[in-house]
């Protein structure tokens, strides 16, 4: 394709990416170096026939005149993002010095928000991205067996989660958790426990997110894997056959390679996925429990006093972080690519 061509085809894409992608980014990153700027104050009297009372009070005219003159704020530069809120150094510092080892250290840095957020995120990433990949690939490999008459109602089941809002489908198992629920009866009655709750335990809490995030993502990945086996050779498994191999070694030996770049896929789309968890916290109402870096953000927008600034500092770190988990695999699809040409 000549050059002159390929411009123009790219050039609708590339503004789409420059108006939607970069311009955001870019505007998330500026707030993020600025803060509000405090109001003004200014000292009043106020007289009575008996006596003066002096007040302070807000200058709103001094206190516009200020936003309208430094509409952004007042540049800060990096200090949100080293506040108690964020990183919180000198809180770190102060907790490195004080703990006598690495369990009492990271015990006290989980009373720290953001890196109590951070990690419930990461647990909830490293654990739900490997284990719906495998149960995607599961679900593939007994449906591609399945008789085609039977094939078309067990995809439409398979599918399900899915389909349903993820902050429905949370609300829904939020429900049949409860105590008065099908399932938190149900427990209650096997460990002979009236008063057993699983919303009331940060473990049973993170337990339950988890479930949900791999029964939600799962049939995702299933479609990708089912949609890779129709390509599968069957000259390439009938030849396994003969040779004898088994179920377990066609799978490893012939079925995986062929769709190493569709689990590669699959990763890349659940990392970014799975980082930005919110929903299932929302849904469960598990802020006492768990909370994760899209919360904070949502939690710093809410209420009466935004605190735009702060939310940007860690929408900017959740970037970096989605970079931070990608750059491995990324890099490994680079060198596959160079090396096949």
């Amino acid at each position: 394709m000549k050059h002159r061509t390929f411009f123009w085809f790219f050039l609708p894409t590339g503004l789409a990416m420059l108006l939607f992608i970069a311009a955001p980014i870019v505007s998330v990153v500026i707030q993020s170096l600025f803060t509000p700027h405090e109001a003004v104050f200014r000292t009043v009297e106020s007289c009575t026939p008996f006596t003066c009372v002096q007040e302070t009070i807000i200058d709103q005219e001094a206190t516009r005149a200020l936003r309208e003159e430094a509409p952004l704020g007042r540049f800060a530069g990096l200090d949100i993002y080293f506040d108690r809120g964020h990183l919180a150094v000198n809180e770190v510092a102060l907790i490195w010095r004080a703990s006598n080892t690495w369990a009492e250290f990271f015990n006290r840095l989980g009373n720290l928000p953001f890196y109590r957020a951070m990690a419930f995120t990461l647990t909830y990433t490293f654990t739900v991205t490997p284990l719906l990949i495998v149960l995607g690939l599961m679900i593939a490999l007994a449906v591609n067996s399945l008789h085609r008459h039977l094939k078309g109602l067990v995809i439409f089941f398979s599918l399900l989660p899915m389909i349903v809002t993820p902050l429905i489908g949370s609300l829904i198992l939020f429900w049949m958790i409860d105590s008065r629920g099908i399932i938190g009866s149900a427990i209650q009655w096997m460990a002979n426990d009236p008063g057993l709750s699983l919303k009331a335990s940060t473990g049973l809490t993170w337990i339950m997110l988890i479930v949900y995030g791999v029964w939600h993502s799962a049939p995702f990945a299933f479609v990708v894997f089912y949609a890779g086996l129709q390509t599968l050779p069957k000259d390439q498994l009938e030849a396994a056959q003969i040779d004898g191999a088994t179920r377990w070694q066609q799978v490893r030996y012939v079925v995986i390679p062929h769709i190493m770049p569709l689990v590669t896929f699959v990763a890349l789309i659940q990392l970014m996925d799975n980082f930005r968890v919110f929903e299932p916290i929302v849904g469960f109402n598990a802020e006492a429990h768990a909370t994760s870096l899209s919360w904070i953000i949502f939690n710093d927008l809410g209420g009466e006093t935004r605190q735009l600034s702060a939310a940007a500092a860690t929408s900017v770190m959740t970037i970096i972080g989605v970079a931070i988990l990608l750059s491995p695999v990324l890099v490994r699809t680079w060198r596959d690519f160079k090396g096949k040409h």
